[in-house]
């Protein structure tokens, strides 16, 4: 049974769900799933759970991701990208490197943005894009986001290259549109490209091509990989029974952590092997690590 990781790269034009749709038909009766969904206009790193690996992705999108984008600075669009119409704004300032360096300081770190509304965050049960173009008004809240480094890579009045690392949930697209309104301009992403999810890096991914000839098995790599930013419990002989048998196990984490927290941790076998994701509780006045999610021998 295939359990584990694909590392793709989208292309443009492919939905994240087109690539997903390759996997499963290829996989059926088992799942797949993807850690993160990339826009039609954005390529790279797509990150697939195959198998009894798509109860891991939830996991994998917490994962700090990194991104190499292109903005295009006088000019805007609804969308913050350019999927819908430009407008140009030839009365815009022209930021000096400085300026722009300074601005991108102020993005660093935890901070507020609010995504664009042509964005697929969920409001009141439906994606804000889909709301938009049926005609309704749509307000996105504000949000918090981390954005560990935002650096500028590049500037060519009117192009900005940006290299950026962040946390999960943050838009990129409204990044550079805030960078440009710290110096009093407008701005709109052009090129969009997610370089790393966590440990998957471009350059070790697939093309969406390849993955629709056999085998695939070659560009699946182990379960572990995906949960690797987890502390860890190393199970004996007996942990392992009693782990796919459901049960506790009392046992150290590395780095180590205070199950009392109800935090999680993954429980890795002898010869390596994930077994489950682990759950901290309270146990007859004792800690003790429980399985949330089992993945036995099969």
């Amino acid at each position: 049974m295939v359990f584990g990781f694909i590392n793709c790269n989208k292309p443009i034009g492919m939905t994240s769900r087109d690539v997903v749709n390759i996997v499963t038909n290829r996989i059926r009766p088992h799942k797949a799933g993807h850690a993160g969904t990339l826009d039609p206009l954005a390529e790279g790193v797509l990150v697939l759970g195959v198998g009894r690996a798509s109860r891991l992705v939830s996991y994998v999108q917490d994962c700090e991701k990194q991104y190499s984008a292109t903005f295009r600075l006088g000019a805007s669009s609804a969308s913050g990208d350019l999927e819908q119409p430009l407008t140009e704004h030839a009365e815009d300032p022209r930021p000096s490197l400085a300026q722009l360096q300074q601005a991108a300081e102020q993005l660093t770190g935890e901070i507020e943005q609010v995504p664009s509304a042509f964005s697929a965050i969920w409001i009141d049960g439906k994606r804000a894009y889909e709301r938009v173009r049926r005609g309704e008004t749509v307000e996105v809240p504000p949000r918090k986001v981390t954005v560990y480094s935002l650096k500028i890579v590049r500037y060519e009045y009117p192009v900005l290259d940006l290299d950026i690392v962040c946390g999960s949930g943050t838009y990129v697209r409204s990044l550079g549109v805030d960078l440009a309104r710290l110096v009093g301009a407008n701005s709109v992403m052009t090129r969009l490209c997610r370089t790393r999810v966590g440990p998957f890096r471009i350059e070790d991914s697939v093309d969406a091509d390849s993955l629709k000839t056999p085998p695939l098995d070659g560009y699946v790599e182990p379960a572990v990989k995906g949960i690797e930013h987890l502390p860890k419990m190393q199970l004996d002989g007996e942990q392992d029974w009693r782990v796919i048998n459901g049960l506790s196990v009392l046992i150290s984490t590395d780095p180590p952590i205070d199950p009392s927290e109800g935090k999680i941790a993954a429980a890795i076998t002898a010869s390596g092997e994930l077994r489950a994701i682990m759950r901290g509780k309270t146990k007859q006045g004792g800690l003790a690590w429980y399985p949330e999610r089992g993945f036995p021998p099969t």
